[in-house]
């Protein structure tokens, strides 16, 4: 897989977040699927901003 694409396990492992979580993040458009809904995929310059802005609300 590329650099740039991150599966599921990948970002649950970034983000501290269980997969229910991230992908009811992808249904409310939170995340951006980059997948299909079988097979999530999730750009990594997305979610490593949305650490960054998840980390300034507290």
């Amino acid at each position: 897989m590329s650099d740039d694409i991150l599966g599921l396990d990948e970002v649950c492992e970034i983000l501290g977040k269980p997969e229910a979580t991230i992908k009811r993040y992808a249904r409310e458009s939170l995340l951006t699927n980059i997948g299909d809904e079988s097979d999530f995929r999730f750009n990594r310059e997305e979610v490593m901003r949305y650490l960054d802005f998840a980390k300034r609300l507290g």
